[in-house]
């Protein structure tokens, strides 16, 4: 059974079918660190509640909109951030892609299965911007016969890490502008910004001696974070719910959308130690003074203060291409670059004239009916979809090679639904490894001479969407979607009636002049 708990979290047990369970989207003003302002929860609290179970399991979670501020987006809809969604395309909650939103008032119930899948996802919003306004949360799938199991004592609720920027001014005050610099970092959603008050920090309590599996969840809008926490190694063993061979680090970089499952070993003397999450420079405001960026690691015995420890030399920072999947590693294809059925390449650029992002030339605008609806009435081909160049049509079960270029900007995380993905060459490497690379829903596409490259195979029908995922990049066209094997997508589980009736709801409340 599976209910929403006291502990905030919504679980289940191992190849369990969840009766349904209720997400509420509501506004409420909170001040995280220490700055009040108006936001969009889920459950009501930042982050919104874990939502666990296991493989196997099938989630049946009703998202209820409440939400009343037109400061904010009013509409809403949640994407399962990892979920593959096999046979269930309806239910990945991306906005004008699987479905439209959600409207005040109303309700939709998501269900899907996690057959094959275990690790550290999360969910948040996936109508505009709106998940920088507060709504997301971690998403957890266990594994019973995790084979990292004998490598850790403590996996639960406490072991979460959730990283957020955050922001005083709503997303949609800053959908024109630049994109904007976050005001603070939330661990767990807790923070201090530059000048503010001495709000409290996140604090995770550990027993000396223990291993604790924590689950590194970046849930930013924007910034990358480097994450560490002062005196102690971290033992890698998860990327984006792939188990990989473990690998010993002092610090890692964590892209928007990306999680990392890391070992701590508790086995320093019982005392605080300063946890750090550092944005780079353009998203939020870097150092560690005053306790910006930064949480508590507490010892039991500890007192009741801040450290006073001192960072880590990181001197062994996570390289990714030192990560290989613990199981199945090679990377499908031929093991020669462009060993693949289909090749693409997709180029990026910013257009000053017309204020957009652009991937092969095109901008993704969110059209008026969504991709699946689309191919649901009757389209056949890419050349039959909207938006017109933003829509790539894949076939059914061939390898799938598709390169980012760098083009000498700076670093975008690219997030592809639906699947995960070998990264056969990564940022700030010009080797291919097609024998082990590293799999995982979210890569950094780097910058400069880079070259990032990817492969999957098609074997998931599905209008899937490819975007960078700092949202305020999003917002400006930087996406396209993969229309993968039009004809079976006719196969799937057909969506159900409430999903019909979604778009009818939202065109009235959109024509009424109500949704900002």
């Amino acid at each position: 059974m599976v209910g929403l708990l006291w502990s905030a979290s919504i679980s289940g047990a191992q190849g369990q079918n969840h009766r349904p369970s209720e997400l509420v989207i509501s506004n409420k003003v909170i001040s995280p660190d220490g700055f009040s302002r108006s936001t969009v929860l889920a459950g009501g609290t930042f982050p919104g509640p874990s939502i666990k179970g296991s493989k196997g399991d099938r989630f049946r979670i009703n998202v209820v909109d409440s939400l009343t501020d037109d400061s904010m987006l009013r509409t809403t809809s949640i994407h399962w951030h990892g979920v593959l969604q096999r046979g269930s395309s309806w239910a990945d909650g991306a906005s004008f892609v699987t479905q439209c939103p959600i409207t005040p008032d109303t309700s939709f119930l998501y269900e899907f299965s996690v057959p094959d899948q275990a690790g550290t996802y999360w969910y948040h919003s996936h109508d505009s911007s709106q998940y920088c306004d507060g709504l997301r949360g971690p998403f957890i799938v266990y594994d019973q016969n995790d084979l990292h199991r004998q490598l850790y004592d403590v996996d639960d609720e406490s072991t979460i890490v959730t990283l957020s920027d955050w922001y005083h001014a709503t997303a949609l005050s800053q959908k024109d502008k630049a994109p904007p610099r976050a005001d603070s970092t939330l661990i767990n959603g807790k923070g201090r910004y530059v000048g503010g008050p001495e709000a409290p920090l996140a604090i995770i309590n550990v027993e000396q001696h223990k291993r604790y599996r924590l689950r590194i969840i970046s849930m930013s809008c924007s910034p990358n974070f480097v994450f560490s926490i002062d005196g102690h190694d971290l033992l890698v063993i998860e990327a984006d719910g792939e188990s990989t061979t473990p690998v010993v680090v002092d610090s890692l970089r964590i892209f928007a959308g990306q999680r990392y499952s890391v070992v701590l070993t508790a086995n320093q003397p019982v005392q605080n130690y300063w946890i750090r999450s550092e944005p780079n420079a353009i998203g939020g405001p870097t150092g560690f003074l005053g306790g910006i960026n930064s949480a508590i690691l507490r010892y039991v015995g500890a007192p009741a203060t801040d450290p006073s420890t001192l960072q880590n030399l990181m001197s062994r920072p996570l390289l990714e291409t030192a990560l290989h999947p613990l199981h199945d590693p090679a990377a499908p294809g031929l093991p020669v670059a462009g060993g693949a059925d289909f090749a693409l390449s997709l180029f990026y650029e910013f257009d000053f004239t017309i204020q957009r992002y652009k991937l092969n030339g095109a901008p993704w605008v969110p059209p008026s009916v969504p991709v699946l609806l689309q191919i649901l009435s009757g389209a056949q081909t890419a050349q039959d979809l909207l938006p017109t160049g933003s829509v790539y049509e894949l076939p059914r079960n061939k390898v799938i090679e598709l390169s980012l270029p760098g083009r000498g900007e700076g670093q975008h995380p690219f997030h592809l639904h639906g699947h995960t993905f070998s990264v056969v060459r990564s940022a700030g490497s010009s080797e291919y490894n097609f024998a082990n690379p590293v799999r995982r829903d979210t890569v950094n596409a780097g910058g400069g001479t880079d070259n990032v490259t990817i492969r999957f195979v098609t074997d998931n029908a599905g209008p899937w969407f490819l975007h960078c995922h700092i949202e305020w990049h999003l917002e400006l066209g930087l996406a396209v979607v993969f229309a993968e094997n039009i004809a079976g997508i006719h196969g799937e589980e057909r969506p159900p009636s409430s999903w019909d009736s979604l778009c009818p709801a939202y065109d009235a409340f959109s024509q009424a002049g109500k949704d900002t």
